[in-house]
């Protein structure tokens, strides 16, 4: 076990990162033990473990590839320095230990772990789903504390039942860039800008300056698309029908995110994207996840950076982007399902929300004490971590199990208008066609 775990923040976190990307899915391809206590807004904490009366192992599994000293770092550690008595191993998704060779070698494990949306895709054609309400009610644990979104998105993938909990949060933040700010005499962004002011912003900052080309405003087409703040749903879960050329918001969605920003001399046909910002060091403002401030730690050393919460819609403002929490389940084939839903319950506590929180790592609770303490004991404590929470998420919409495949096909022909190589009507065209397919592939799979 490590104990400063930061060298992997720069590069196997990273990995973590963008498999909240759909663009990024396919690479990132019980004796009974006592009841937690509720840890709820009143400030109660769970009570310390009894010794088991036998011994207990709990295998944890990232389907998306979360390295171990990641693991370690933000769970492990404590999970082990709680539980004594259990015995806990870890397995991540690589050559060898993917899940379709997981299952093939009958290897057990207990509680996995992914976004939510590719949980599901990958545990429910798979069988190992497990409705864990009986569990949740019998280690109190109050789904009432949890920001709402998150809980509601897990119930509508699975017809009511909780098949995971979250554990963490990720929403998008607007990450900018001081010096460049500086250097065109231009107002830094503030709290409450909408779209329009941004891209506005962004166009003033798209310019050459001694031979460098600097850009007013980037993002990852997938995790906007995926993250939207319109709330747009993916496809007609009554019809199985793709809804890009159908739902008018998917215009506004491409003309505000792929087409404005491109209305600058100077633009970039590829998007700026993260390493951009941090590398070239040329990107004035970047759409992007909270959580990359405790992955991309020694690249954000070298820029004079800040962030303010996501720019909203003059119609739905104070609105972000949806939350994409990182979710926790026990397996139908778990050995002690009541001690994995113990340590479950402490994962979700005030006392561990708290730790994570310190560090820098979104909070999923709406107890206002766990989270006035993000990012207290970061590097970059001096930085707004208050940005995070400043915006109401929007709301996550309904979801289908090939979900995440809607968002790779529309995310890349909004590149495509990025790029000057389509225009909307045709892109919205062109990608019902293809959403359509996938559809259709995914329906017609052998069960």
């Amino acid at each position: 076990m490590l104990n400063k775990q930061k060298p992997f923040r720069r590069t196997a976190t990273l990995a973590l990162t963008l498999c909240l990307s759909a663009a990024a899915l396919a690479a990132c391809s019980q004796g009974s033990a006592p009841p937690a206590s509720t840890a709820g807004d009143n400030g109660q904490q769970p009570k310390a473990p009894e010794k088991p009366k036998e011994p207990v192992e709990l295998v944890f599994y990232a389907i998306n590839g979360d390295p171990e000293d990641s693991f370690n770092y933000r769970f492990g550690d404590d999970i082990r320095k709680k539980f004594p008595d259990y015995t806990i191993k870890y397995i991540f998704n690589q050559k060898g230990m993917t899940l379709p060779e997981m299952i093939a070698s009958g290897t057990r494990f207990d509680i996995t772990y992914h976004a939510v949306g590719f949980y599901e895709n990958f545990l429910i054609p798979n069988g190992l789903h497990y409705d864990m309400t009986e569990l949740i009610k019998k280690h109190g644990v109050d789904l009432n504390r949890f920001e709402a979104t998150s809980i509601d998105a897990i119930k509508q993938l699975s017809g009511g039942k909780m098949y995971s909990l979250p554990v963490y949060g990720n929403n998008l933040v607007l990450y900018y860039n001081k010096s460049i700010f500086d250097k065109f005499g231009v107002p830094y962004p503030k709290e409450g800008m909408t779209w329009k002011q941004t891209m506005d912003l962004a166009k003033n900052l798209t310019r050459q300056d001694a031979g460098v080309q600097y850009h007013g405003f980037g993002m990852t087409p997938t995790l906007l698309t995926r993250m939207n703040p319109l709330s747009i749903p993916n496809a007609d879960l009554a019809s199985n029908t793709p809804t890009i050329n159908k739902n008018e918001s998917w215009k506004r969605f491409y003309q505000t995110f792929f087409l404005d920003p491109q209305l600058s001399p100077g633009a970039l046909q590829t998007i700026p994207d993260v390493n951009t910002f941090t590398k070239d060091k040329n990107v004035a403002m970047m759409a992007y996840l909270s959580s990359v401030i405790t992955i991309l730690t020694d690249q954000l050393k070298q820029i004079d950076w800040d962030i303010v919460p996501l720019p909203s819609f003059e119609d739905i403002p104070g609105t972000g982007s949806q939350i994409n929490s990182i979710n926790f389940g026990i397996t139908n084939i778990a050995k002690d399902k009541d001690a994995a839903m113990e340590v479950l319950a402490y994962m979700t506590s005030d006392e561990f929300q708290t730790r994570l929180s310190k560090k820098g790592i979104m909070p999923v609770l709406k107890n206002e004490e766990v989270r006035k303490v993000l990012g207290s004991e970061s590097e970059f404590k001096d930085k707004n971590f208050k940005a995070i929470f400043q915006n109401k998420p929007a709301p996550i919409p309904p979801k289908a199990l090939y979900d995440a495949e809607m968002v790779n096909i529309y995310a890349k022909y909004g590149t495509e208008i990025w790029k000057g190589t389509t225009d909307i009507n045709t892109a919205s065209r062109q990608a019902e066609e293809e959403a359509k397919k996938k559809i259709e592939e995914f329906l017609n799979k052998p069960k």
